[in-house]
């Protein structure tokens, strides 16, 4: 187990400006989601000419999980997507679930914990919407959605979305603090969910190596080194984008829950994490322009 220097992602500017991402949400809102869908197309032919290393990392990505030559017509397509989530977003943090086609698989694993009045940590990932998760939450069956959150990597989209929803804004945890912990332990307690983002390390993360994709990338230990500590259940979370309007939410238990000695945290979150990244495989491969990473994955994890 290694200690991550840095942390490659974080170290990637946010395109576009404040103003142009708030001008398409309040279109959006007032115009709706099939009046402003064709905005997007511009604005991805300009980050397909503009953000060459995003680029060259689409492509890697797009020859490994397709298993064949990807293309310009590809990474076009991995934009797209992309930015068709962030359009969703826009409708999704206001609640307008009712204009999305979403498929829920394997929620009784939630209900069943939340029924007994425990709390749980849904590990998810960079691949498809997590805002889907958090709309169903505070929308669909009322329990709260808390979030560990690093929001500083895509401050201007944040800033729009906390100025759509301000509400939601009071569930966003921030990573690598000294209360960090405490809240999570706290909303735990109240048998609220927590979710987690488990593909992209910290600087001063602890990382373990594991094959993704048939090669090493590094993953960060925190989130199952966290659960292993305040033994809380923790399922697995892809919500994938299906095209037009669609959702396809997949749920997958991890782990039961239960407290892990200090001695074997390390091993135990390690053999955890293996399984999470094989999950997190079997789903790119079953939605691959989902992958929402757009930075060199694997090799960043190798420094």
């Amino acid at each position: 187990m290694k200690t991550a220097t840095g942390a490659a992602w974080l170290a990637e500017p946010e395109r576009g400006s404040a103003a142009a991402i708030g001008l398409i949400s309040w279109l959006t809102l007032k115009l709706g989601r099939g009046a402003t869908r064709w905005l997007l197309y511009p604005v991805c032919l300009y980050f397909l000419a503009c953000s060459g290393q995003s680029r060259r990392a689409s492509r890697a990505y797009l020859v490994r999980v397709l298993g064949r030559k990807a293309g310009v017509r590809d990474v076009l397509r991995h934009y797209h997507v992309f930015a068709s989530t962030v359009h969703d977003r826009v409708l999704l943090v206001r609640g307008r679930c009712e204009e999305f086609d979403i498929s829920v698989q394997g929620a009784a694993k939630v209900d069943g914990i939340l029924a007994q009045g425990r709390g749980c940590i849904l590990l998810g990932s960079h691949l498809g919407s997590f805002e889907v998760l958090r709309a169903l939450g505070h929308f669909k069956i009322n329990t709260p959605v808390n979030i560990v959150m690093h929001e500083d990597n895509a401050a201007k989209t944040g800033r729009v979305l906390a100025h759509l929803a301000p509400e939601l804004q009071d569930r966003v945890i921030a990573p690598g603090r000294p209360e960090t912990m405490l809240r999570v332990k706290e909303c735990l307690e109240r048998g609220e969910i927590v979710g987690i983002l488990g593909d992209r390390p910290l600087g001063g993360d602890r990382i373990w190596p594991c094959r993704f994709l048939g090669e090493t990338a590094r993953f960060p230990l925190g989130p199952l080194l966290l659960a292993g500590t305040l033994g809380a259940p923790v399922v697995l979370f892809f919500g994938l984008y299906l095209g037009g309007s669609r959702y396809e939410v997949h749920f997958e238990t991890l782990v039961e829950g239960e407290t892990v000695a200090r001695e074997q945290r390390p091993e135990v979150a390690a053999r955890w994490l293996e399984r999470y990244v094989e999950w997190l495989e079997h789903y790119a491969r079953r939605a691959p322009y989902n992958w929402f990473n757009f930075y060199d994955f694997w090799d960043a994890g190798a420094h």
